[in-house]
């Protein structure tokens, strides 16, 4: 499920902030350079855009006859191993890899420490 930001009324909250966050400096940038080109009428609405993430723990290739005997409790070994870096994914294309950590105490949640940025030819900017 996508969660949306309200930028507007971060920034009218944070107004007594002497430094503002680097989100906001962005935002203010991209509308002060579509201001002065003319060419983005609103840039507030390019980063309300939701994209779809995802963290690839791994794949596996099966037969089908395999498949159809998969049943509770059944393990399916994946082509990555403990420790090795995970895949970040955002609308089909790798952006990133890293960790994977956990974030609260209990041990219920987890998340991804990114540890490498994929650059625009599919290499990595540590």
């Amino acid at each position: 499920m996508a969660q949306s930001f309200d930028y507007e009324s971060a920034s009218a909250s944070d107004e007594g902030n002497a430094e503002p966050s680097p989100l906001e400096r962005l935002a203010e940038i991209a509308a002060r350079t579509a201001e002065e080109t003319g060419k983005f009428a609103n840039v507030d609405a390019i980063l309300r855009i939701p994209v779809t993430m995802q963290v690839v723990l791994g794949s596996a290739t099966i037969p089908v006859a395999n498949l159809m005997k998969l049943g509770r409790g059944a393990v399916v070994p994946l082509d990555h191993r403990v420790g090795e870096p995970v895949d970040v994914v955002v609308n089909g294309r790798i952006v990133a890899r890293g960790e994977v950590v956990v974030v609260e105490e209990d041990n219920s949640r987890f998340g991804v420490s990114l540890t490498e940025i994929v650059g625009p030819l599919g290499q990595g900017d540590t």
